[in-house]
């Protein structure tokens, strides 16, 4: 069975190359799924990692690489 890691927000944002406060505008908008113990905001590594690769834009045929 594969481990979930919860991660703050802190390290979700390294995990993502992105400032903490982009990562709180993403909950604040609640455009990533996230979850919330007692009063602290946890991610699932693994869902996290599921939303980046839902972000993918795909190229059109056509375009150059």
């Amino acid at each position: 069975m594969d481990q979930h890691y919860l991660l703050t927000i802190d390290q979700a944002a390294e995990r993502l190359n992105v400032t903490p406060r982009f990562v709180r505008r993403l909950i604040a908008e609640r455009r990533i799924d996230y979850l919330k113990i007692g009063k602290f905001i946890r991610f699932r590594s693994d869902e996290l990692d599921d939303w980046v690769e839902q972000q993918r834009i795909e190229q059109l045929d056509g375009e150059a690489s």
